[in-house]
């Protein structure tokens, strides 16, 4: 009698490249809840018209490449890569400006290296970097967070501005710079954290009033990925670590010129990039000590590009740049093979 047997792996995967981009996205729904709370609905429209943007995108370079439409489509990647790109984006983003970020993120940022599994750089925050270089004034003006407008616009007035139509109603104060962006800019006119911080509304007991939430939103969602296993716990752990320290050391030696760590948690794209942005298993580094020290390199430059650097945050610069920097970081951190070395 003839048995056939199948070749090894004899075990399924646990998690399926399209299982674990819906788990990923499921994560992020508590930050994008926060988001919507603080910042209201052009979270939701940015999303829409990124993820709809991306799967044509997607669609479009994979009948070009010939290569199967349903196996990738439906994998979920390009969905993530968008949703990714449309959270990091302001909330009232026009909209050609997300679908040329989304675009940009698809075709340069993967499938110019060969599509999913082979991209050296994070494609969200390849689109996102770009459109920070191209369009600096849209990517700089933030709305102001729900206690500081006195008039919120509404899903169809958001949906009216997003798409820029004629017939769009108006708001006063309607875009602001973000907690970062004020201090770095008031630091620069000689005024100390405590002075900037007393008098600007924009900050909060522990960050930038509304990013502070925002943050804990992504935090949330990035422990749930550590629980479930997703994701390592050597790189959120390397990156917020270091950039507690970092931050520290620069309040203990000057806090006249630098905020409180916890300012630097709670602000910006810290817990997003942290727990989403820098673990991308494609571009991030894959040795257990390599992962540490990739982790730690975003949270050392991320301090040093706020303190020091034109940009006020700086968490998309850090990871493209630790991206060129994971494969020599794994060549020197590969473990001892077993009965080999000492």
């Amino acid at each position: 009698m003839r048995f056939d047997t199948a070749p090894s792996p004899h075990l399924p995967p646990a998690n399926s490249v399209s299982r674990l981009m819906l788990l990923v996205l499921l994560a992020l729904v508590p930050g994008i809840l926060m988001q919507w709370w603080q910042f209201g609905p052009g979270v939701l429209i940015n999303i829409g018209i990124a993820v709809v943007v991306a799967e044509l995108a997607e669609a479009a370079v994979l009948s070009l490449r010939r290569r199967p439409l349903k196996p990738f489509l439906s994998d979920g990647s390009a969905a993530l890569t968008a949703v990714l790109l449309a959270v990091a984006l302001p909330p009232l983003s026009p909209a050609w400006m997300t679908a040329f970020g989304t675009l940009f993120a698809l075709i340069f940022g993967k499938h110019l290296y060969g599509g999913l599994g082979y991209n050296p750089f994070n494609p969200a925050m390849v689109g996102y970097a770009v459109l920070l270089i191209s369009f600096p004034r849209h990517m700089t003006a933030w709305m102001p967070p729900a206690d500081l407008l006195p008039q919120a616009p509404g899903f169809g007035d958001t949906l009216a501005l997003i798409f820029q139509r004629e017939n769009a109603p108006v708001f006063d104060g309607l875009a602001q710079a973000t907690p970062l962006d004020t201090l770095k800019t008031q630091l620069g006119l000689a005024r100390g954290v405590d002075e900037i911080q007393s008098v600007a509304r924009i900050f909060d007991a522990i960050g930038g009033k509304g990013w502070q939430w925002v943050n804990l939103g992504y935090l949330a969602g990035g422990l749930w990925l550590l629980r479930r296993g997703l994701i390592g716990w050597q790189i959120p752990a390397g990156f917020l670590v270091t950039l507690f320290a970092a931050a520290m050391l620069g309040f203990l030696f000057d806090p006249a010129l630098h905020p409180t760590p916890l300012f630097h948690l709670f602000s910006g794209a810290t817990m997003l990039g942290a727990f989403f942005i820098a673990t991308d298993p494609v571009s991030a580094a894959t040795t257990p000590r390599g992962r540490l020290l990739y982790g730690a390199g975003i949270g050392l430059l991320v301090f040093v590009i706020r303190s020091w650097g034109g940009y006020p945050d700086g968490v998309a610069f850090a990871v493209l740049l630790l991206n060129l920097a994971a494969p020599a970081i794994d060549y020197y951190t590969q473990p001892r093979v077993y009965g080999h070395g000492s």
